[in-house]
């Protein structure tokens, strides 16, 4: 749980952190800032791998985020640290993959509680299978294929802002219980 004084924290995985996780960092924060929710919650991205650790975010997925005057220019890759489950309130996969590994280097049932898929956020296919919640690494393809992330992750976007609205509302009313 966090306190006043500690943000809610979110960060979202991928493979390399060079095109979704930072896709969806970036469009996250940009959400919870329209909603006045960005003072109190701190969202960042990793990659399950160290393939592109210190490398921008790929340039396809910057075009992508510019078109909504989105700055991606600051990112830099980093590889997942286990530490950040201990940390992090609100652990987000990209894909089954990313769920998988994370689900299995998860050091307690505290921390495999704080993994979620991002689109399991999106009500078109919350209720569908985990393999149809995962959003493919377009890293392979082409404008379309970053086009079609950031449709995926926009989608997920209203159902994520309001699951961390909860969750720090809750916070919130457990904090003045404890006064």
């Amino acid at each position: 749980m966090n306190s006043a004084s500690s943000p809610y924290r979110v960060i979202a995985v991928c493979t390399g952190n060079i095109c979704r996780s930072p896709m969806a960092e970036l469009m996250l924060r940009a959400a919870l800032e329209r909603e006045g929710l960005d003072g109190l919650v701190e969202v960042d991205s990793a990659g399950t791998t160290g393939y592109e650790a210190g490398r921008p975010i790929d340039p396809r997925a910057a075009r992508r985020l510019a078109a909504t005057q989105l700055a991606s220019e600051l990112h830099i890759a980093r590889e997942w640290i286990p530490d950040w489950f201990r940390e992090r309130d609100l652990i987000l996969a990209l894909d089954v993959d990313h769920y998988a590994w994370l689900s299995e280097a998860a050091p307690d049932s505290g921390s495999l509680d704080k993994i979620r898929m991002l689109r399991s956020f999106d009500p078109n296919v919350a209720d569908r299978d985990m393999l149809d919640q995962g959003i493919e690494d377009p890293w392979y393809g082409g404008h379309a294929d970053f086009d079609l992330v950031w449709r995926q992750i926009n989608s997920a976007l209203p159902g994520l802002v309001d699951h961390i609205r909860t969750a720090l509302l809750q916070d919130l009313h457990l904090q003045r219980q404890t006064l």
